[in-house]
Formats: C-alpha cells, sequence, structure tokens
C-alpha cells in the first residue's frame, strides 16, 4: 500500500536491488519492460501500453525486438483505452490485456483564472505537440472552412514547436496560405495560469488526432482535461481518443479519413448550438470529476491483488 519513486536514472546493480522487493512489478513505460520482466522472475509483471509503442517492431531492431516480445508475453499489458488494447493484441496475439483508462486532476480546472486579454470572436482551443499525429495542419485547414460560415471564429493551439520542426513549418505556411494569420495561433508552450485561462475562454475543444504511419493517439488525456474544464470536445474515432469522448454525450467523434469536411462541420455544430455545447460540456466534466486519478490507482491495485 505504499509508493515510492525514483525520478532519476541509476545504474543496473541498484535498480535490480530496488526491484528486488515487492509482490509485483509494473513497468509504467513500455522501454522499461524488458528489464523490469527479466527482474520480476516468477512474481506478477504489469506493462502499461501508453499508445504507439506497443508496437515494438516499428521500435526496435533485432535482436531487441524478440527481447521486448518476451518481455510483453510475460506481462499482463494495461493499456490506457480499448483501442491500444486492439492494437496490442494484433501485434502480439495472445497477449494479456486489460483497459484501465486515464484520469484526470479534475480540480486542476475547478477555478479557471481570467484571460487577460480580449477576444474578438468565438475561440476553439486545441493543446498538444504541434506534430503530425496531432492533426493540426488538418485544423488549421477546418478553420479556413469555419470562418466563411463563422468570420469571427478564432483557433489557439497551445503546446510544444519544437517535437516536429518540419511539420511546425508546414503549418505556419500553411496558415499564411490560407490568410489565417490574424485567426489561427501558435502559441507554443504557455505558464499554467495562462493556459488554464485558455480553457476558461475557448468555446470548444479539438484535438484531430490522426494516425500517421505507425503512431497513434493512445488516449488524448487533453480531450479529459478540456471536459474537467466544461468545454464540448471534439476528438477523432479510430484511435484512443474513442475512449475519451463519449460521442453525441460529451462531445462529438469525427472520422480521420475526411478531416477537411467532418471537422469544420462538427466545429460549426457546436459553435451554432450553444446549448447543445453546454450540455455536452456540463456532461463532460461530470464524467471528469468521476474519472480521477485516485480512480485510476484503484483498478491498478486491484490488479495487483488479483495477480
Amino acid at each position: 500500500d505504499r509508493a515510492r519513486f525514483q525520478n532519476r536514472s541509476l545504474p543496473l546493480p541498484r535498480v535490480r536491488a530496488a526491484l528486488s522487493s515487492g509482490d509485483s512489478i509494473h513497468a509504467t513505460a513500455e522501454p522499461y519492460a524488458p528489464l523490469a520482466a527479466a527482474v520480476a522472475g516468477s512474481r506478477p509483471f504489469f506493462v502499461t501500453g501508453h499508445g504507439s509503442y506497443v508496437r515494438y517492431r516499428r521500435v526496435t531492431r533485432p535482436p531487441f525486438d524478440r527481447l521486448y516480445g518476451w518481455a510483453y508475453r510475460r506481462s499482463t499489458m494495461i493499456c490506457v483505452s480499448h483501442y491500444t488494447a486492439r492494437v496490442a493484441g494484433a501485434e502480439l496475439p495472445g497477449l494479456r490485456t486489460v483497459v484501465v483508462n486515464n484520469g484526470v486532476d479534475a480540480a486542476r480546472f475547478a477555478h479557471l483564472p481570467p484571460l487577460d486579454e480580449p477576444l474578438t470572436g468565438p475561440t476553439v482551443l486545441s493543446v498538444g505537440a504541434v506534430k503530425a499525429r496531432k492533426g493540426t495542419l488538418e485544423l488549421v485547414r477546418a478553420m479556413a472552412a469555419v470562418r466563411e460560415q463563422r468570420p469571427d471564429a478564432q483557433c489557439v493551439i497551445i503546446g510544444s514547436l519544437e517535437h516536429e520542426p518540419g511539420y511546425v513549418a508546414r503549418v505556419r505556411a500553411e496558415i499564411e496560405r490560407l490568410g489565417l494569420r490574424d485567426a489561427v495561433r501558435l502559441l507554443g508552450h504557455l505558464p499554467e495560469r495562462t493556459m488554464l485561462a485558455w480553457y476558461g475562454a475557448a468555446r470548444v475543444f479539438v484535438l484531430p488526432s490522426i494516425n500517421a504511419g505507425w503512431k497513434f493517439e493512445g488516449f488524448g488525456l487533453t480531450l479529459m482535461e478540456a471536459s474537467a474544464a466544461g468545454l464540448p470536445v471534439i476528438g477523432t474515432r479510430d484511435c484512443g481518443a474513442e475512449d475519451a469522448v463519449v460521442d453525441g454525450v460529451t462531445g462529438l467523434l469525427v472520422s480521420q479519413r475526411d478531416l477537411e469536411t467532418t471537422l469544420p462541420g462538427a466545429i460549426l455544430r457546436l459553435l451554432d448550438h450553444p446549448d447543445e455545447a453546454a450540455r455536452m460540456g456540463a456532461a463532460g466534466q461530470a464524467r471528469a470529476r468521476s474519472q480521477t486519478w485516485d480512480r485510476v490507482a484503484e483498478q491498478v491495485i486491484r490488479l495487483y491483488r488479483q495477480a
């Protein structure tokens, strides 16, 4: 019933010593699975499957792929979404999986500070690193279509601009090409208070995740965080967002295959129907308040005790 955290690199002998006690071993990130499996011995062994890295053959090269396969077969994989569990099972048939959705710190979003700047129109918010898997280009193009009917609509994108610099350059070029310089803003990382203020000021939250090659959205935590802030949310099907959004209840799920058509329609629906948007925001907020990290911990501890 106690947890100890080591947030630093340790020499292998110290890792072995640290893992020598305990009734179960749990690797909470996929890259640590082989080492944890080797140390676990006959003890119950768990791995958390967060997303793309459950496709271990795409990440590792021989002979390390066989090492990961061995470790995963030894484990019960705790997947953060049903989609992640399906991908993991397809990657390694017979793998034992169980789904425990991510939680959210709802208290963090309970009292949102005011925004320190005036708004010129309804704001669409997206939070996440600017990279292909997050569908930022598709969101920019969707905003061009949205503004044909709602010329005052704005879009604010918060998140790292460092992961895929070439992609960020393409996004900036598309904003210029579509004449959206004053309508779509890439703000990069922001202080916590400022980011929370944008959650409070926005009308709609969008995370248009795309399965980019072998990479996919494992859950879409910012969708749940936006729900905690009382926002109606828009995510995509065929990825982990299917667990973060209850379609038609807490928000909308749209097809990845035709985002340039489906995404503008979803955004306009929520902007043009504020009563429906408010109902979805309230339903999402209630759901987020029940999906706490304490509840997630209870589910995982139950798995430990059943092992």
